[in-house]
């Protein structure tokens, strides 16, 4: 029986907020500090984890390679990121709360974004395999 821990007593994630967003190489510095900022509010709301991970081997040959189908332009690298919930109704209330934090309003002025937001793909998902 599943009760929502790991072989290692930890509390299994069950679902997933997925980002993936082109960042100017230039922007990578600017766009870390943020993200580490992001990630203690999300950490202080509750969420179990945050990743935010950066393109380094784009030029793959199978599928459609990530640097085409976010159609980068040139001197973008494809960041991807993910923060791991209890269950959709838990990432419901840590991101309400999150959206409510000042501290992210601080930080989403877009004049002063690292990265064009307008271009981030965003979703949510259940977890299928969990291993």
């Amino acid at each position: 029986m599943n009760n929502g821990k790991s072989a290692h007593g930890s509390v299994q994630a069950r679902y997933v907020d997925g980002y993936i967003l082109p960042v100017p190489k230039k922007n990578i510095k600017a766009y870390a500090r943020l993200a580490q900022a992001a990630s203690k509010v999300w950490h202080d709301h509750g969420a179990l984890d945050y990743k935010e991970t950066v393109g380094d081997d784009l030029a793959t040959k199978f599928g459609v390679p990530f640097t085409r189908q976010m159609k980068l332009k040139p001197g973008e690298t494809v960041v991807f990121s993910y923060v791991t919930f209890k269950s959709r109704a838990h990432r419901d209330r840590v991101n309400a709360k999150v959206m409510k934090d000042p501290r992210i309003a601080n930080m989403c002025d877009p004049k002063k974004m690292p990265f064009d937001a307008k271009r981030m793909v965003y979703g949510g998902f259940k977890v299928l395999v969990s291993a």
